[in-house]
């Protein structure tokens, strides 16, 4: 493992960007672990277009992003998503990876007013890290904060702590989310579901594995704000381009 911590690697305003609308009214949101762009069945398989058609196919206002991969050399395919979209972005490494640098990212409709890398390391074996984000219409502003956490609960856990205990989840609308791999009832998801009032639904969507899911790994938390509609969005297209399904919703602010 490189010893080098988490860092933000790339902020980018997109000149197509369209002007957005204001964040009070509310926008969609999804949260996405793309799999190093490998599609369901990993390996050395790439092909990031296939995850630029399905958030093509969303069309959300938000997007979060694990397990996002820019290659060594080469064309950089999230800047080419993100553009292709008309969106904002920016990414923080967590690990270097043998193709290149390995993280999370957000993107926007909204310019991104700040961002910072949370390192959540934990472990001697591997790394972890949040992107944390902050939108602004100029009159409300609201935090994002794209995460994939640990497999093992003990390290999870203090993941979570390490989050709720963070500045940057206090002090507005906040929305946390990413893949939480939480399959299961432990201090960690517990910790998250006191963080914030569970959504309307009954239960979780469940988006792993994609061609036949079973497991709600994938979450959305909110605090200061209310997510409705929450789903997983699955078509012919998402079942192929990775091996989770993304989960959207719709997140209103001062509701």
């Amino acid at each position: 493992m490189s010893d080098a911590p988490p860092y933000l690697a790339d902020l980018a305003a997109s000149p197509e960007a369209p002007p957005p609308g204001l964040l009070r009214r509310g926008f969609q949101i999804a949260t996405y672990n793309v799999h190093r762009w490998a599609g369901v069945r990993g390996g050395r398989q790439y092909a990031p277009e296939r995850v630029g058609a399905v958030l093509d196919e969303i069309g959300a206002d938000v997007v979060a992003l694990q397990e996002v991969l820019r290659p060594t050399g080469g064309d950089d395919p999230l800047r080419e998503i993100a553009r292709g979209l008309g969106m904002h972005l920016a990414f923080v490494v967590t690990r270097m990876h043998k193709r290149g640098e390995l993280g999370n990212a957000v993107l926007s409709r909204w310019p991104l007013a700040g961002a910072e890398a949370i390192d959540l390391t934990f472990s001697r074996i591997e790394r972890r890290a949040a992107l944390a984000v902050r939108l602004s219409d100029e009159e409300t502003p609201v935090r994002i904060v794209s995460t994939h956490l640990a497999i093992v609960d003990r390290i999870r856990t203090r993941q979570v702590q390490a989050l709720l205990q963070h500045p940057h989840l206090g002090g507005g609308p906040t929305v946390l989310l990413g893949d939480m791999n939480a399959w299961r009832k432990t201090p960690a998801s517990r910790g998250l579901d006191a963080y914030a009032e569970r959504h309307h639904n009954a239960r979780w969507p469940a988006s792993w594995p994609s061609v036949r899911p079973v497991l709600a790994l994938d979450r959305v938390y909110a605090s200061g704000a209310r997510v409705t509609g929450l789903h997983a969005h699955e078509t012919a297209a998402s079942r192929q381009a990775s091996d989770h399904l993304p989960i959207v919703g719709m997140v209103e602010v001062g509701c």
